[in-house]
């Protein structure tokens, strides 16, 4: 419970001590795993002291047992070993250090590890970590390449040699860091997010040689599998053999056998590249030289064609064709005005034999009342009314006789 404290009133160091001793008692005994960082067997002792350390953060704690709980397991447990303590934390009142009192040690087989590894590969697949979209492209050629490796190693010397072998003027940004053991996924992931930050770092290779399962376990470690996953820069894998297959390789943007097989994958070769180049130049060169002899075959056939080895040909050609269509319409027009004189001739014809001119010629008159009506009949005319007679040669006055229908003819 809280403990009530003030300036006024505070309590001595041996009753804090005292009283966290007394919360640690209540915790009880627990199952703690981790890795044996330090291991101290002095000769005569009835007491061993170890360190436990969590693999994944920089976390330990002293633990403590009697020799012959530790002298089961001490053929099969050493130092970077991975164990399983049964212990009960202990609270050293004068010294104010907490410590585990190991009842029971138990080794972590490599069985173990790989179920635990497997069951780890499943949980991320799930999440998506090792999805194919999620990876990023390599640059063609990186100007400046990020490598995270064990210090003077042949992983690095690998890597550092193939690649200015393929291309002299690639360089690097090497971190050196623990590549096993319990410190190597916190500076592992440490040096990742370093490169990571830098904008000029173009892609990283982590890589490390060879080694036994127990010595390639940082690179399947959650964290640094999650970090690798969240980094925005391309990561390649170069971890072991070809055999091997940590989980890093699994989220990394590119897996290489090896770390001689990364610097091939990151790099290209400056020999190959010249090569196609010119490949590239000569195909180029006749694709050019194809085409300019396909149009000069193409301008060779124009220039041989007849409209083009004498031009004023279609000339002359159409000059023919336009003198037979003139001809051609003269003819017609000569033909349609022949037809049109017949037609107006005969329509002349009976016009002029239809006209009243032609009726008066052969001796018919036409009478004429004063006002110019034209008398059609008797009953239109009464006794001495005065008409005019209308004939061929000219017209004369006539007088309607008293009798209905019967005239004579005045001056």
């Amino acid at each position: 419970m809280a403990v009530s404290t003030s300036p006024e009133t505070p309590i001595p160091v041996g009753e804090v001590s005292r009283l966290i001793g007394g919360w640690i008692e209540r915790l009880g005994a627990v199952w703690v795993e981790g890795q044996i960082t330090q291991l101290s067997r002095r000769p005569g002792a009835g007491v061993v002291f170890l360190t436990l350390r969590d693999p994944s953060y920089d976390i330990s704690v002293s633990v403590t047992c009697y020799r012959q709980v530790f002298d089961k397991v001490a053929d099969v447990v050493s130092e970077g070993a991975r164990v399983v303590v049964h212990a009960k934390p202990e609270w050293y009142a004068p010294r104010g250090q907490l410590s585990l009192r190991a009842a029971e040690i138990k080794p972590v087989g490599v069985g173990e590890l790989l179920a635990r590894l497997e069951q780890l590969k499943k949980s991320l697949a799930a999440e998506g970590l090792f999805a194919a979209d999620r990876k990023k492209p390599l640059p063609f050629l990186p100007q400046l390449i990020g490598l995270v490796c064990g210090r003077a190693s042949a992983a690095e010397r690998d890597v550092l040699e193939n690649a200015r072998h393929r291309w002299p003027a690639v360089r690097f940004a090497v971190r050196n860091v623990p590549v096993q053991g319990v410190h190597a996924v916190p500076q592992v992931i440490a040096a990742v997010q370093e490169l990571d930050a830098l904008p000029e770092v173009d892609v990283i290779i982590v890589a490390r040689g060879g080694g036994s399962v127990e010595d390639l376990l940082p690179f399947s470690d959650e964290q640094l599998v999650r970090a690798v996953g969240e980094a925005a820069t391309p990561v390649v894998s170069a971890i072991g053999h070809e055999p091997d297959s940590p989980l890093l390789d699994l989220v990394a943007d590119l897996r290489a056998s090896t770390p001689t097989d990364a610097a091939k994958k990151v790099v290209p070769d400056v020999g190959e590249e010249l090569a196609r180049v010119q490949q590239l130049r000569e195909r180029a060169r006749r694709a050019v030289d194809g085409f300019v002899q396909r149009e000069e075959r193409g301008l060779a056939a124009a220039l041989h064609r007849p409209c083009m080895e004498r031009p004023q040909r279609m000339v002359e050609e159409r000059a023919e064709q336009v003198t037979a269509m003139l001809e051609r319409g003269r003819r017609t027009l000569g033909h349609l005005l022949d037809r049109a004189d017949s037609e107006l001739t005969h329509t002349l014809a009976r016009v002029v034999a239809l006209s009243p001119k032609a009726t008066l010629e052969r001796g018919y008159a036409v009478l004429q009342r004063p006002d110019g009506t034209a008398v059609r009949s008797p009953q239109e005319v009464g006794p001495d009314d005065t008409l005019r007679a209308r004939v061929a040669e000219g017209e004369f006055r006539v007088r309607v006789d008293g009798a209905p229908g019967a005239a004579t003819a005045a001056e």
